[in-house]
């Protein structure tokens, strides 16, 4: 009986210690989860901040600090669709960027959101269904508040290339996003521009594009686009998010890198902007203009097309504006802290069951060692 009793206990004794591993490893898999899917979006936004005008605006009778508007800016969202969008991709990349976007909105607090260009990856031939599904997505992955505004500027990807660019396809956009061409709020103007449309061919969609910026061309001060203004190339580009260097001297095509020089200096010469912003390369890139007109290419917001994603931030008035950047959490960090954690898994399961020696003996030796040096 006392033999029985004995190994009644001792099997009580491995399933509780079972039982407590099992539970130990569950609470690390949910952490090392809860870190990498939801807190590392947060540890990381949360040092992003407006950045600060320098000089307040004022009249000529008196100072008077004019209201600020917090605007965002990003770019290149690529959302995959039917045909080049593999499940287990969509699911990854698309949770990152609904992760960043609901985390910067609840902690930075912008009034008013622009995403430049390529909001869709496969716009440009979805059926109808397709783009219906991309859309619903899309509305999911970027909702917000009722006060923050969301404005959609039309890229290649949405609706093709000049040559792939059809009324049909740009009437199904301005469905779902609102086809204004100027907004204003607080004194500022944006304006956004169908750079897809400035072929300089004639063509109908081009003429109408052409003859709407030279309608609002007087109240303009600020350019949003998807196509960068023309330049030869990143080889000024500098900083972590610019375009690879080995990369960065490659000539750019006109209207399919970045606008043709023509349709470039029209837009600065009917638009006389004070700053430019712009999608489309997926890199970072600051680039000056005629008169010292600023633009700004804004990288991806996606892991899809870079590792270190980013976002500009605006603190912006009628008379004067302050840019900063924030970065997104970088993907081989979250690849590196899973493939540690399963590492360690692996590890603690294998010493368990006896299959290793414990590494805990093994370093209290070499502690020891180095002690008595």
């Amino acid at each position: 009986m006392a033999t029985i009793r004995f190994g009644f206990r001792r099997l009580n004794f491995h399933l509780l210690r079972r039982s407590f591993l099992l539970l130990k490893l569950t609470a690390f898999v949910i952490a090392v989860l809860l870190f990498c899917e939801f807190l590392i979006y947060y540890l990381v936004i949360v040092w992003c901040n407006w950045p600060e005008i320098k000089t307040p605006a004022h009249d000529s009778e008196r100072e008077t600090l004019e209201p600020v508007l917090k605007a965002m800016f990003l770019a290149d969202t690529h959302l995959l669709g039917e045909v080049r969008g593999h499940w287990l991709d969509k699911l990854r990349r698309e949770w990152q960027m609904e992760r960043a976007f609901q985390t910067a909105l609840w902690l930075l607090r912008p009034e008013v959101v622009f995403i430049l260009g390529d909001i869709f990856d496969e716009g440009k031939w979805s059926s109808p269904q397709a783009w219906a599904d991309d859309v619903e997505r899309f509305q999911k992955m970027f909702r917000h508040p009722p006060h923050v505004q969301l404005k959609v500027v039309v890229g290649n990807h949405d609706i093709g290339f000049h040559y792939q660019m059809s009324t049909y396809r740009i009437k199904r956009f301005e469905k779902i996003f609102n086809p204004e061409r100027l907004f204003s709020w607080k004194g500022i103007n944006f304006v956004m521009v169908n750079s897809i449309a400035l072929e300089g061919d004639g063509c109908n969609i081009c003429s109408e594009a052409e003859a709407e910026l030279i309608e609002i061309s007087h109240k303009l001060n600020c350019s949003l686009k998807h196509f960068p203004l023309y330049r030869r190339s990143d080889a000024n580009c500098s900083g972590d998010d610019a375009a690879p260097p080995e990369e960065r001297g490659i000539p750019f095509r006109e209207r399919y890198d970045a606008l043709s020089r023509e349709a470039s200096q029209k837009l600065l010469w009917w638009l006389r902007p004070r700053l430019v912003l712009s999608g489309h390369t997926h890199s970072a890139c600051e680039v000056l203009h005629g008169a010292g007109i600023p633009e700004l290419s804004v990288p991806s917001f996606s892991w899809r097309n870079r590792n270190n994603p980013s976002f500009i931030m605006g603190s912006m008035t009628p008379m004067d504006y302050a840019l900063a950047k924030c970065y997104l959490p970088c993907e081989d960090t979250v690849l590196i802290t899973y493939c540690g954690a399963a590492g360690f898994l692996v590890v603690r399961i294998l010493v368990h069951f006896g299959l290793l020696a414990s590494p805990s003996p093994f370093g209290w030796k070499l502690l020891r060692k180095f002690k008595t040096r």
